[in-house]
Order: structure tokens, then C-alpha cells, then sequence
């Protein structure tokens, strides 16, 4: 027998098989002619990796065969690579895998009773093969509802052709699909008309400035529409995947403006979020702190200060200056161990230092507001 010459297969995958192993010295030999792949299901439930799970038909030899598996210019992560096969250990059976040196491959060794076609299921994880989600909302004239669409984006360029393959993207039905090397394919995976929507104004303590009239420049206040899902939505059957979100309304003769676009974190079954639209300068807020004092005062043994309360209120003129109401979302953020004295208006407490009020504001209407608190054992 000779020495084998490289053998450059055309297919970025390739399955194929040996009646027995080649003498040392010589490279593994290798047939030309490949068993096609019977089905390919792609499951793409996880973001971060994507499986791929085929099945070939294999005709073994008596005895000991040898299948090569190897692959050129993909990224398959070799310790993903499983083999089963469908056939009583009796009939046929995985003995060893072995990794030929400075290759991208891999032989396993399989014994038969007899010569036979045997069903095999190879799977592992491949790189570069990955999907994402779109959105669409449109909402209507009276900015009361909304239209939410959404759309699966399945980007492969991962090297290897996947036709006639089952795609598994979680959470939605499986679907056909053939995924050729560069192809990037998206498809509508549900769409749900009159979804219920709050627009809210939101100004967030923490992020903008108490007195606007004070900073160079206009000061928006953020608006978004909020959404629920759940039942009352029409929606509440599954979490939603994070995605990209354009945002759109409808005029009254139909014509379609674009408002926006924000990132729609994962959100689950009963959650709400906020697709912001822009900032609007028709309403204002502007906040002042009206007390700020020191309360139980604690020293140690030399008459330093160590441990003190703090008596804080804060109180906030909004204005709108629109010719609609407007809902205005308050947030305020307190540090530490605190206790609420008093409050103008509920409050809704989201975690340990944030709190949310619900301000409705009528058409070129004023409101005023104040919470007073204390925040406990200071340390100085």
C-alpha cells in the first residue's frame, strides 16, 4: 500500500468511513463518496450556543470500521461532538474516538456483527450560526393601543450549508428552513393587534437635572409606551425575547410616522416594559430639596460625631404645558436604612432605595408634590 496524498473533501462537514484502520504511516483513508444527511434539526433555544443534531445512514462492514469526521473553515467546538447509533448494541456499537493530530477531525471506531446500513446521530455545537428577535409596534391614532409584531432574524455564517433543515428557535412552533452559508432570513413569529398601552412621561431623580431652568440647553423628559404581558394584552403565553424595537404611530388617514427605537429587555409572563419614544419639553419638573437636617446625633468617647439621622424634604412643581393630560412617572432614589414620614401623593416601592409615583396631570394643568423622609444611622 502507498502512502496517501492530501485529500481536499469540497464539504465543510464531512462524514465519512473506512473498513479498516490505515497501517502506521499512512494517512487515513478516505472515500469520495459521502452519505448524505437525512434530516438536520438546528436548536437555537440558547442565545449563547447553537446545537446542531444530524442524522446520517451508514453502511458498515463486518468487523471494525473507522468514521471520520472532519471539518474546514467552521468553528465546531470538538468536545460538542456526540455519536449514537440507532441499532441494539449487538448489531453494532462505538468502541473508541480518537483525535488525529493537528487536524480538525476526528475517527470513531465502530464494530458490527455484520455488513448493514446503520442510522447514526451526530450533534455538536457550531459557532457563528445565531438568531436574534426584531419588533415592530405601531400604535394607533389615539396612542391608546398598539400593534406588536415580531420577527425571528437567523444569521448564518458559520461556513457550512444546512438545507432542508428543522429550526427549534424556543418558546415559538419549529419550522423548515434551508441555511445557506451567508443567508440571513427573518420571519414574523407572532403578531397581536390592539395591545393595551400607557404613554408615560418619566423623570428619573437620579438622571436629570432638578432645575432645568439652570442647564444650558433644553431638558427633555423621556416618554414611552408601556406594555404588559399578560392576558389583559392579549399576550401573557410566553416571556418575551430581548430584542430591537421601532416604534411607529398611525395618523388619522393612515399614514405611518416613526417615533423611535429602543432595546426590549427579556420580559416575563405578567412583567411590564417601556419602549421609549423621545423626550418631550412640554412637560417640566422642576425639584428642590427644602430641608436638610441632622437628627440624633451619636458621638463617641472624645465628642466626634459618628452616627447621625437625616431629616430630608423634597418637593417638585410639574408642569404641562400640552393641550391632552399627560401621566407622569416620578422616580426617586433614597440610600441606606430610610423611613417615609409623609408623602403628597402613593407611591409605589420598586426595591429598597427606589420608589415610583404616578402623577395625572390635566391639559396645561399644575401639580405639586413632596415626600419627607429620614435616613437612618448615618456614619460620618
Amino acid at each position: 500500500m502507498r502512502p496517501c496524498s492530501a485529500f481536499s473533501v469540497p464539504l465543510a462537514l464531512a462524514l465519512v468511513f473506512a473498513i479498516a484502520p490505515a497501517p502506521p504511516g499512512f494517512c487515513r483513508t478516505k472515500l469520495s463518496a459521502l452519505p448524505a444527511r437525512e434530516a438536520t434539526v438546528v436548536r437555537m433555544e440558547n442565545p449563547q450556543a447553537t446545537l446542531i443534531r444530524e442524522e446520517r445512514v451508514l453502511t458498515l462492514q463486518q468487523g471494525s470500521n473507522q468514521v471520520d469526521f472532519s471539518w474546514k473553515g467552521v468553528n465546531i467546538d470538538p468536545d460538542s461532538i456526540r455519536l449514537s447509533l440507532d441499532a441494539p448494541t449487538d448489531k453494532a456499537r462505538l468502541i473508541s474516538l480518537s483525535y488525529p493530530p493537528a487536524e480538525n477531525a476526528l475517527v470513531w471506531e465502530i464494530w458490527a456483527s455484520g455488513a448493514q446500513n446503520v442510522r447514526a446521530r451526530i450533534s455538536y455545537l457550531l459557532a457563528d450560526l445565531d438568531r436574534l428577535v426584531e419588533y415592530k409596534a405601531v400604535a394607533a391614532p389615539d396612542e391608546k393601543s398598539l400593534s406588536l409584531h415580531a420577527y425571528l432574524v437567523v444569521r448564518n455564517f458559520s461556513g457550512e450549508d444546512l438545507p432542508d433543515a428543522t429550526v427549534h428557535p424556543g418558546r415559538v412552533p419549529p419550522f423548515g428552513s434551508s441555511l445557506y452559508d451567508g443567508q440571513t432570513e427573518k420571519r414574523m413569529i407572532f403578531s397581536q393587534a390592539r395591545v393595551p398601552v400607557d404613554k408615560t412621561w418619566t423623570f428619573d431623580a437620579g438622571e436629570l437635572p432638578w432645575d432645568p431652568e439652570r442647564v444650558s440647553g433644553n431638558v427633555g423628559v423621556p416618554v414611552s409606551y408601556r406594555i404588559a404581558n399578560n392576558a389583559a394584552a392579549s399576550l401573557g403565553t410566553f416571556a418575551l425575547w430581548q430584542g430591537k424595537a421601532r416604534v411607529f404611530s398611525t395618523t388619522s388617514g393612515g399614514e405611518a410616522i416613526f417615533l423611535g427605537e429602543d432595546r426590549l429587555a427579556t420580559l416575563p409572563v405578567g412583567e411590564e416594559a417601556s419602549l421609549t419614544i423621545g423626550d418631550s419639553r412640554d412637560v417640566v419638573v422642576t425639584q428642590r430639596k427644602m430641608k436638610d437636617e441632622s437628627l440624633n446625633i451619636r458621638r463617641n468617647q472624645s465628642g466626634r460625631v459618628v452616627l447621625h439621622d437625616q431629616d430630608v424634604l423634597l418637593a417638585a412643581k410639574v408642569e404641562n404645558f400640552k393641550d391632552s393630560a399627560v401621566r407622569l412617572s416620578l422616580i426617586q432614589h433614597v440610600e441606606g436604612d430610610w423611613e417615609m414620614k409623609e408623602a403628597s401623593h402613593p407611591h409605589e416601592r420598586k426595591d429598597a432605595g427606589t420608589l415610583e409615583f404616578v402623577l395625572d396631570l390635566p391639559a396645561h394643568g399644575t401639580l405639586d408634590w413632596n415626600m419627607r423622609y429620614v435616613q437612618k444611622n448615618i456614619r460620618n
